[in-house]
């Protein structure tokens, strides 16, 4: 079960338009000057009114802890989180944020890292490219979006970023489009991909990268993932010390876990944050979180949207 994470009141300090409908907001404690340390790739939780909570990349310096920055994308197909922060935030406001958690790490090596990045999933994608120029270690960064014009931080990663480092793809451009599947045809010793963005770029890459070997390929998603439509069965957790909890096919497991007094924490409740996750013994799990690796969906199991077949064996 993950640790209970700092629930910081943090005051925003500056905020920016970016194109695209992006804005871009900086947000310091109140009181003390250096915030929770963070790694290229975290994010945090923004807690919103109405119990909303919304997930989002830390896009600034981990090196500069006064000040957290993140970058918010108006959908206004969303679930409003979006909305009220571009409606509402200004400078002086106040933000319940949480301390940092990372799913979407820089993992060690001295091979090149090839990081892709469409829309707004640039945030954790721009801070890992800023610690891999630190490190002077070889990555590419392709930045797919649908025009310049509509291209959030495009002036932070020309003026933070190597030029010999980075590709600009956009759509209304032919000359620099680049084909998904030819990038990823052939992979250079030891390299890592890393990849974030909306849920068409992110399938394009996922089937461009299956022929890459396990470990390698790393990606991260703040929305909630696609099902595949079946009807949802009932099924059986079998906690460590031997005690059932049955699971209607109503109610998610991790409802049918509190239900039966297990204390489990949560906060986005649609399989993106990875609070809830916990350890798996046995069982045949049916999968439906954007949080997992393939290598940890053997062993790890996130409750709030996944479901199993006959009896799954957890270690709660």
């Amino acid at each position: 079960m993950a640790s209970p994470r700092i629930i910081m009141k943090l005051t925003v300090t500056a905020v920016r338009k970016e194109p695209g409908d992006v804005l871009v907001i900086d947000l310091k404690h109140p009181r003390k000057p250096v915030l929770p340390a963070f790694e290229a790739g975290s994010h945090v939780d923004v807690h919103l009114p109405e119990g909303k909570v919304r997930q989002y990349s830390l896009c600034g310096d981990p090196t500069e802890l006064g000040r957290y920055t993140i970058a918010v994308k108006r959908e206004n197909d969303g679930r409003g989180g979006s909305a009220w922060i571009h409606e509402t935030i200004a400078v002086g406001s106040t933000l319940p944020v949480s301390a940092p958690r990372n799913h979407f790490a820089l993992k060690p090596g001295e091979g090149p890292t090839l990081l892709l990045a469409g829309g707004i999933g640039i945030t954790p994608i721009l801070a890992m490219a800023r610690a891999l120029t630190r490190q002077a270690k070889p990555f590419e960064l392709h930045y797919f979006t649908r025009g310049r014009a509509l291209t959030p931080l495009l002036e932070v990663i020309e003026d933070d970023l190597p030029g010999d480092n980075v590709r600009f793809h956009f759509d209304d451009e032919p000359a620099t489009r680049q084909d998904i599947a030819a990038l990823l045809a052939n992979r250079s010793a030891e390299a890592q991909v890393y990849y974030c963005g909306p849920p068409g770029f992110m399938a394009a890459v996922g089937r461009a990268a299956e022929h890459w070997p396990e470990g390698t390929v790393h990606f991260e998603t703040f929305q909630p993932p696609e099902f595949d439509g079946a009807p949802p069965e009932p099924f059986v957790i079998e906690l460590r010390a031997g005690r059932v909890v049955e699971v209607s096919a109503e109610t998610t497991a991790l409802a049918a876990l509190r239900a039966a007094g297990v204390p489990l924490m949560a906060s986005c409740e649609n399989g993106v944050c990875g609070t809830c996750e916990c350890a798996m013994l046995a069982g045949q799990p049916i999968h439906r979180d954007a949080v997992l690796s393939k290598e940890a969906r053997g062993h790890r199991f996130i409750p709030c949207v996944s479901r199993a077949t006959g009896v799954l064996k957890l270690d709660l």
